[in-house]
């Protein structure tokens, strides 16, 4: 066993006994990951005037005045997030962190994919998704849909989280390149449709990809990227993450180009191994053009994998437990069908 790494599956189920994590309820089947635990929305949500950051000083609840909360959404029946707007949502999880251990947080790949912008604050929070060594106190979801309209209800995982023991190490740093070959068809990518219907987060499977997504080609290898778009596209090589490792995407340098390259970074072991079931799995990009127009080619870099330890290896890899993107190539959301 390390000193130094992110904990499997095995030490996170235990760490709700520990009191370390906290949580309104129990912890539902499927939760707890290789290496994160999903995070669950609670009862309501308040949509606010902007994003913000409580500051060193203050809590959350102490900034939610009138001059930010707009109104109050109720999720225990369902409500729509509407595009365009920011919602700030309590999760039933806390944290009491002791000496030794943070813990990080990322959007779930599904939420990356259908273009929510997902992050969590704490309390006296100068970052996001970020919990210190030492924070003691509740989590909250900040939510801003910016292509599609999600219908999100009580218990909706859209983030997760994973604990750190020690400081951060790595072991590697892997950069990936956008394939432009092609994949089935020819097609390269997708580019969401503007004006689409409601993507209901409970109903996996639910929604015909064509109604929200436009696919795209590239006969001379390249794609524009048009500004403030948003677009599905996949690497060129394969992602392989060991048992003994964990993986996160980090942000794009802006050196490289006028887009951003992911919003979903966790990568768990078992990714792309053969033993889990997944040769040959390409990593997703969630791609948004910024303020130019930016032609992009195949080959050309576009993201950097960034390898800790793990703590222990996990008792489960992923695609040994219900994986929607083990072995994947160009694939959209689990929320959507080809027809």
């Amino acid at each position: 066993m390390a000193d130094t790494g992110i904990l499997p599956d095995h030490h996170l189920a235990a760490l709700l006994g520990r009191g370390i994590l906290t949580a309104d309820a129990p912890l539902a089947e499927g939760q707890v990951q290789p290496a994160s635990i999903d995070l669950r929305l609670g009862s309501e949500a308040w949509r606010l005037r902007a994003s913000f950051l409580p500051g060193p000083e203050r809590t959350v609840a102490e900034r939610l005045d009138d001059d930010l909360v707009m109104h109050t959404v109720d999720l225990r029946a369902g409500a729509v997030l509407e595009t365009g707007c920011v919602y700030l949502a309590p999760l039933q999880e806390g944290l009491k962190l002791p000496a030794g251990l943070s813990a990080a947080m990322n959007p779930k790949s599904s939420t990356g994919r259908i273009d929510v912008f997902t992050r969590v604050i704490t309390d006296r929070g100068v970052a996001f998704d970020q919990a210190p060594v030492g924070y003691d106190g509740p989590l909250y979801a900040e939510i801003s849909p910016c292509t599609f309209s999600v219908l999100a209800r009580e218990g909706d995982r859209l983030s997760q989280v994973r604990f750190r023991q020690g400081e951060h190490k790595t072991l590697r740093e892997v950069t990936v390149s956008i394939d432009l070959a092609g994949f089935g068809d020819g097609i390269v990518g997708y580019r969401a449709r503007r004006h689409s219907g409601l993507v209901d987060l409970a109903k996996i499977g639910g929604h015909a990809a064509s109604r929200f997504w436009e696919p795209l080609r590239a006969p001379d290898r390249r794609l524009i990227l048009d500004p403030g778009e948003f677009y599905i596209l996949a690497s060129q090589e394969a992602v392989e993450i060991g048992r003994g490792e964990a993986a996160e995407m980090a942000p794009i340098a802006t050196e490289i180009g006028e887009f951003r390259a992911h919003y979903a970074g966790f990568f768990d072991p078992g990714f792309g191994t053969a033993e889990a079931g997944g040769v040959g799995a390409r990593a997703v990009l969630e791609v948004r053009g910024r303020d130019v127009p930016f032609i992009l080619e195949h080959g050309q870099p576009i993201a950097r994998l960034v390898y800790e330890p793990m703590l222990a290896m996990p008792e489960t890899a992923y695609g040994q437990v219900a994986s929607n993107y083990q072995a994947q190539s160009l694939k959209l959301s689990k929320f959507f069908t080809s027809e």
